[in-house]
C-alpha cells in the first residue's frame, strides 16, 4: 500500500528505530510511547486489521517475536503487555496490523 506508514517503513522509505527484523517481521520503537518500553511488531506484508488476518502462523510469529524481545530486553520475568487494536473503536490508528509490546511500568486495567 503506497500510502501506508508501516509499508513505507518496510520499503525503507522511512527509517524507524528498528529493534528486530527478519524476512517476515519488523519491530521498532513507537514514536509516541505509552510506556518506557513500547515496541511495535508488524508483518512485512500489508494486512489492514486483525479481521483481515488469515495466516495463523504469521500471528504466532508476531507474538513469538514479542516474547523473544521481552526476554532479550530483560522484561519477560517482570511482565509486559501485548495489545492488538482493531478498527476505530478498538483504538487502531494505523491500518497495518501491529502488536504493541509495552513494559517498564505497572500496567493497570482498566487504564487510569
Amino acid at each position: 500500500m503506497s500510502d501506508c506508514l508501516f509499508c513505507k517503513m518496510v520499503a525503507g522509505e522511512i527509517t524507524p528505530s528498528i529493534v528486530f527484523e527478519d524476512d517476515d517481521v519488523l519491530a521498532f520503537n513507537d514514536i509516541q510511547p505509552q510506556a518506557p518500553i513500547h515496541i511495535l511488531i508488524i508483518p512485512k506484508h500489508h494486512i489492514a486489521t486483525l479481521n483481515d488476518l488469515d495466516n495463523l502462523l504469521l500471528l504466532g510469529k508476531l507474538m513469538q517475536t514479542a516474547a523473544q524481545l521481552a526476554k532479550k530486553l530483560g522484561i519477560a520475568e517482570m511482565g509486559y503487555r501485548t495489545v492488538i487494536n482493531c478498527n476505530a473503536l478498538g483504538g487502531q490508528a494505523v491500518y497495518h496490523l501491529h502488536v504493541h509490546l509495552l513494559a517498564g511500568r505497572q500496567m493497570l486495567w482498566p487504564p487510569g
